[in-house]
């Protein structure tokens, strides 16, 4: 009887690798093959395991990953389980991992998932801002117009919004949320989760801004905002500070209006009057 292939999506730790569960070893132990967003990384965490076979790892990066679905895709159909994990957390979540399962799945083979540790629903949970409906928006983008869209709607967002931040980004991202969003919109900091230095510290998107400019950001970053309020319609502060970034780059006042209005949820007149104040001399 053949043996029947699947791709095995394995949890490991944010930090602290106590946190690696035995299911999780189980799953790398018996695996034909350990797909890797870093290999030197995955090796050293079997090593901490307990787990031979550093020969069986293969690295699946954001470089790569398409070109090597295809091939595991074809290792799976042979009957050969593939885990896949990532430096930290669960794959797939602002990490590899998504395209290589939409391959999977689209080609008939079956997906299994060790789940575990999650940077983005740690943070939320210890958070103590609301958590029934939440929305992980991951990394923002570095600049230009797809930052400064991506923030009116980060500005705009009813539920709580998760964010991930290198330490180097941290301040220029808080200045911009306080900007779009208005400074007593609430924010959690939480920072080194599970390591030694964890901190999770809880304030205003002013009182953030003045305590990364006072203390040096220092390891990864999960920042949970509080959403819009549900009856505060965006004011024109926040609609003068999406407009003014995609002017910045160049957009006309009439498209800034219409985009900005899509993405706040105001009306278009009201945003294209401001874009032409902004215009003027």
């Amino acid at each position: 009887m053949t043996r029947e292939g699947a791709l095995v999506l394995v949890a490991t730790p944010i930090g602290n690798l106590g946190d690696l569960a035995p299911r999780a070893v189980e799953a790398l132990k018996s695996a034909d093959v350990i797909a890797a967003e870093d290999t030197r990384r995955t090796r050293a965490l079997l090593s901490h395991a307990g787990i031979p076979g550093g020969h069986r790892l293969v690295a699946v990066h954001e470089h790569n990953e398409r070109t090597r679905a295809a091939e595991l895709v074809e290792r799976i159909r042979s009957g050969e389980r593939v885990a896949f994990v990532t430096d930290a957390g669960m794959p797939g979540i602002s990490d590899p991992g998504e395209r290589l399962v939409r391959v999977c799945a689209e080609a008939g083979m079956k997906v299994e998932v060790v789940p575990g540790p999650s940077a983005a629903l740690a943070a939320l949970v210890v958070s103590g801002l609301p958590t029934s409906r939440f929305v992980m928006e991951g990394f923002l983008p570095r600049s230009g117009r797809d930052r400064t869209t991506r923030l009116a709607e980060v500005a705009a967002e009813p539920r709580t919004v998760v964010l991930f931040e290198a330490p180097n980004r941290v301040a220029a991202t808080m200045a911009d949320l306080a900007a779009v969003c208005g400074g007593d919109r609430r924010v959690v900091i939480a920072r080194e989760l599970t390591k030694l230095y964890e901190e999770v510290w809880r304030g205003t998107l002013a009182e953030a801004v003045a305590r990364v400019e006072a203390h040096e950001p220092r390891g990864e970053h999960v920042l949970v905002l509080a959403g819009a309020p549900p009856t505060d319609a965006p004011d024109d502060d926040a609609i003068r500070a999406a407009v003014r970034g995609l002017l910045g780059d160049g957009v006309s006042a009439r498209d800034a209006a219409a985009e900005v209005a899509t993405a706040l949820g105001v009306p278009k007149r009201r945003v294209y009057d401001i874009a032409i104040t902004l215009r003027r001399p």
